[in-house]
Order: C-alpha cells, then structure tokens, then sequence
C-alpha cells in the first residue's frame, strides 16, 4: 500500500468522519425536538386555550432544546478529546491495560516486546510502548495520535494462546494501523462519537437517580419525579438515536480499514498463513473484551470485542471472509481450542534473539549500493519482510548488555547520553564533566559501567538503540524528563563541532520522546523555502565526504534532482540552524515531502553506494519528516 495514499485517505475520511457526526448530530436534534413536541401536547392534555402543538412548536422553544443538544455534543467531545491528550497510554490505561516493563522476565511478555520492537526498527518507526490487558480473549490495539505516542495493546489470551508467526501477524496488522493514519483517525472518531454518547448516558443516569429516590422514599410522588422521569426517557431515547449514529459510523470507518491492515500485515510479513492462523484461533477461542469501556473502543481492536455488533453496526468483517481473503483454500476447519499457559518466568533475558547470528561487520564497513531514487521513495513506510530479517539480525549483533540496558530507566539514559557524546577525547571529556553537574548519580553510575559496550558500538546500531529506549523516556516523570532533557542540550553545547548524524540522533531523541511540532496552516513548496533545502542539503553533503569538491558534487546532484539552482553552503551548519531548516521542511505537502527524500538519497549515493553512517543519517533525519525508512530501503 502507498505510505502517502494511505495517510491521505485516511485524512479524507476525516473529513467524511465530521459530516456524517453532523449528520448524527442533525439526527439527535429533530428527535429531542420531535420528544418535546409530544411532551408539550402530551402534558397540556387539552387544559390551556392555547394550541398546544403551536406552543411545541414555538421556534424559541426549538431553538433552545437544538442549543442544548449541540452545546452537550461538543462538551462531550471537548472533554474526551482533552482526557485522550496523552495518546495511547490514555486509550490502554482506560481498559484496564498495564505497560510490560522493558526488563520483564517473563517469557510470553519478553517474546511480545521482541516482536515489537522488531516490527518497529524494521519499519523506521519508533518503537511503542506495550501494554497488556489481562483479558482471556485473543485482541490487540495500536492507538495513539502519532508514532510517537502510541502503544500497541495485547491481551494475556493472545500471548498465551498465538504462536510466534501468528503473534507477528497481529502485530503486523496493529502497525499497519500506526504507520497508514488510521490510528490518529481512530483516536478522533472516538473524542468526536463520545460527545453523542453523552446524552444517552445522562438519560440512563437520571433513570437510574430516580429508581433509587424511589426505592428509598417509598410513595413519595409529585410533579417533580414526572418531570425527571420523562426527561430521562427523553434523554435516553436521544440518546439511542446517538448510539446508533454512533455504531453506523464506527462500522463504516473501521471495515475497510481492517481488510488494508490485513493486506499490509502479509506484505509487511510475506506470511499470509501466520495471520489466517492468528484469526482462526480468535474464531474458535473468542476475541470479547470484559473491561467497563470496550464498547467506547471498539473500532479499534484486532477483533470484535464485543458481542453482538452485526450487520450494518458491526465494526469488524467477518471473520470466515477475512480468513478467506489470506487463505481462499480454507476449508472452515478451527483449530482446537486449548488453555492459555501458565505464566513462565524466562531464564535469563528470556531473549530469543540470542540464538540468531549478527551480520557480518565486513559487509557493513564497505557499504551497500543504493537503489535507485524511485525504488526508494517507493519503499517509504512499506516494511517488508527482509527488513524484519535485518532488524531481528541487527538488534543480535548489539552488545548484550547494551540491550538489557536499553530496557531499564537509569540505563537507557545512560545508553542515550554515550551514544550522543562526541568521539574527541576532549570533547568527551568536557561532555563528562557536564554530566558529572546535571545528571542523576544513578546514572552516572550506569553510564561508568557501560563505557565499554557502548565504545565498541558499531555504524548502523546507534539508531536502534534510540529506538529501544524511546518508550522508557517517555515514561519518565516531569522532573525527570526536564533533567534528561537538559542533559541532552548541555551535551549538545559541550560538543566542538557536533555533525550531521549527532544532530540527526539528538533530533530523533527529542522528537521520540516529546511527539512532533506539527505545523498548522498552508503546506509549503521546496521553492518556497529554498533556504532551508539547501541548509539541510549542505549539510548532508559535508557529513558523507571530506573533500569540499566531492561534497559539491554530491550536493549538485541534489539540487538537479529538485530542478532547484542552489549553492552548497561550504561551512558546517550550527545545530540552531539545522532545527530551523528541519523545521521549514516538515511544512512541505507529502508530494514535496517525497521529493527532498529522493534528493536526499541522491546526495547520500552520488558515488552509487551508501556507507552505514549514511544510512543511518538518512533514515534519522527521514524519520524526522514523518518518512519512516525502512531497514531495507538502501539495500
């Protein structure tokens, strides 16, 4: 599937998505109206000389009760929207979900972060954070407004139940969700939808008030408990109008978008039979979620989680048409329903990886040839399932330690602070002393333990021990996210000459842990904002040749590739003004957007190979434009 069609599509459907609530909307209001017009004729009973449909009728009275329903709706949606400001840990925590700790020995969780974090590095996306929901059905989520806050949520039944290679198909699908903008839709669909449930939800709580009012005051009857009865069947049959609106446009949004996943999920994996397995076992085990709010999500599960949503209402396709799709041979036949496994605690790290055999250092060293511009511009957020193979090796030729170190607090900070220090002794140095006044004592502590891993760490590994420590720092706290924070730019400023590839790092640090600064307004042109083309352009020239002629002759290449006439800035630029050139950029349209990234490997490639530090360069600073690279992309 096209990474640009895809999140274009998917911002279509928004504008579709407010529409049809205004639809809804417009539906919730002609029956609050239509109920106080019978209530009105109804409660006059003849007694006024009045008409009594002319007074329900009364365009101050109509204009009052469509006012209400609007100013319910919209606080609704406001409230929810605010509560799901955190992203995805907001979605997971409200079902009940709690974050697998990195450093987890159990042997089902420890195997569910792997894959993850497989599917993550091999598709150029920041690795999530992972929740597990203790729920005996098989389901999963990813949710989230952006890569950079979500979290894929699983339940205990899936990891106990799924195989490896039906876990990975599941997985494959969630990510198809993140890395294809249906994420951010759902996560709109579900502020936008609340504010409909809202009236509903205070009919049933003015039932359920007078139900115990009469329950404890006996006979006690009057005008008042009428009063509050029949607004509350008034809310409720509103509120049933809602819900329904609500179902419809759930179904019609989520459909479809689950098929592509499914799609994308053997594409990503080239292992259709994984992800047919996976839904037989949810066919034949149940994917029914008990937890208090499911019904609010259900749009955005793996499976239904929730029985009885069928037909026109339902937000999943059949599970024998979704099976048929990957598998037109299938029979009908389930597997066997068997009981989830007794939670194992793993030997050791519990890391299957350590079976697996790093790739070869030489052929790192020498480079790989680059494809062409196309084939890679093409590759933008398609993973594939040589790049899960890449990721799954890479991450077993990274220092044990280094790994397990990842996954803990103090040490993932650690990991970040050597990986971002320069490589002169004296700036090191003077990079420690910065350290020794603002860090923690803890991590001190780890950064002294890990002064060897971390110096034996090779080109082409920093990025994905960056990736493995993002969900870490964005569990810390305020105050300690302030003090990392500050550390990062002391180390920054303590650098003599910080290149290309440290801002890159530095950059992918921050905006993985604190989300993107997106840009509101009208999207640019690479003409428009020429100057900052031609900064960041420059400076990847500079990073990937020593020489100034070759550095011009790579920056050239660039600029005919744009069909810009732009001149290679000859000195390095400052980190203030690579963040503002980033800053420009992510402003392009998404077809401008293709365009720099294809310049951008033209100008890594002039010379027809890539180096690791190259490659690494390119897919930081992509990473940054919303381009997630995957593993394979220079291959």
């Amino acid at each position: 599937m096209d990474f640009f069609g895809a999140q274009e599509r998917a911002r279509r459907l928004t504008a579709w998505l407010v529409l049809l609530l205004i639809v809804a909307v417009i539906g919730m209001v002609v029956a609050a109206v239509a109920v106080v017009a019978l209530a009105m004729v109804l409660l006059d009973g003849g007694q006024s000389a009045a008409d009594p449909l002319a007074q329900a009728l009364d365009p101050l009275l109509l204009g009052s009760v469509a006012l209400g329903v609007l100013l319910v709706v919209g606080s609704g949606s406001l409230v929810r929207h605010l509560q799901l400001r955190a992203g995805g840990s907001a979605v997971a925590e409200a079902l009940g979900g709690r974050p697998i700790n990195g450093d987890t020995r159990n042997a089902d969780e420890r195997r569910l972060l792997n894959v993850v974090e497989e599917m993550a590095i091999a598709a150029g996306l920041p690795v999530p954070a992972v929740y597990l929901l203790d729920e005996p059905g098989i389901n999963a989520f990813a949710a989230g407004h952006t890569p950079q806050d979500a979290v894929i949520g699983v339940t205990r039944g899936a990891i106990q139940t799924l195989a490896r290679d039906e876990l990975q198909g599941v997985i494959a699908h969630e990510f198809s969700h993140v890395l294809h903008g249906d994420m951010r839709l759902n996560m709109r669909l579900i502020a936008l939808l609340y504010g409909i449930l809202v009236i509903g939800l205070v009919g049933r709580m003015l039932l359920r008030g007078m139900a115990t009012r009469r329950v404890v005051r006996g006979s006690r009857r009057g005008n008042g408990h009428a009063v509050l009865l029949g607004a509350g069947l008034a809310l409720m049959l509103v509120g049933f109008v809602g819900t329904l609106c609500g179902n419809l446009i759930k179904a019609a949004v989520s459909r479809q978008r689950e098929f592509l996943a499914d799609a994308s999920a053997v594409q990503y994996t080239r292992n259709p039979a994984g992800l047919a397995d996976a839904l037989k076992r949810v066919a034949a085990q149940g994917s029914e979620l008990r937890a208090t709010r499911a019904e609010e999500f259900s749009h955005l599960y793996f499976s239904r989680g929730l029985p009885g949503l069928r037909g026109l209402t339902a937000t999943h396709p059949p599970l024998p048409t979704r099976i048929r799709r990957l598998e037109p041979e299938w029979d009908g036949s389930l597997p066997e329903p068997h009981a989830m496994r007794e939670t194992i605690a793993a030997a050791g790290s519990g890391d299957e990886r350590a079976q697996l055999r790093p790739p070869q250092a030489t052929a790192q060293d020498a480079g790989t040839l680059m494809p062409t511009t196309a084939t890679l511009v093409h590759r933008i957020g398609e993973p594939r399932e040589q790049d899960m193979e890449q990721a799954r090796g890479a991450l077993a030729g990274i220092d044990p330690v280094l790994l397990e170190a990842a996954h803990e607090s103090y040490a993932a900070r650690a990991v970040i602070y050597g990986i971002l220090m320069g490589a002169e002794p004296v700036s090191r140095a003077r990079q420690r002393e910065v350290l020794i006044e603002a860090a923690l004592p803890d991590v001190l502590a780890e950064l002294e333990r890990l002064d060897q891993p971390l110096a034996g760490v090779q080109p082409g590994q920093r990025l994905a021990l960056i990736e493995l420590c993002l969900p870490l720092l964005r569990q810390l706290s305020v105050a300690q996210y302030a003090r990392f924070r500050d550390c990062l730019e002391r180390l920054m400023a303590a650098e003599d000459e910080p290149g290309a590839l440290q801002w890159a790092l530095h950059r992918l640090v921050v905006v993985g842990s604190e989300g993107a600064t997106h840009h509101r307004g009208s999207r640019q042109s690479l003409v428009r904002i020429e100057d900052a083309v031609a900064r960041l352009l420059s400076s990847l020239a500079l990073a990937g040749n020593d020489e100034q002629a070759r550095a011009a002759e790579a920056f050239r290449e660039a600029a005919d590739t744009l069909g810009l006439s732009m001149t290679l800035l000859p000195q390095p630029a400052t980190l203030q003004e690579l963040d503002w050139a980033l800053a420009r950029c992510r402003q392009l349209s998404d077809d401008e957007r293709i365009r720099l990234i294809g310049a951008m490997a033209s100008c890594v490639s002039h010379d027809g190979r890539v180096c690791p530090r190259e490659a690494e360069l390119l897919r930081a600073v992509a990473w940054s434009l919303d381009c997630p690279l995957p593993l394979s992309a220079m291959d």
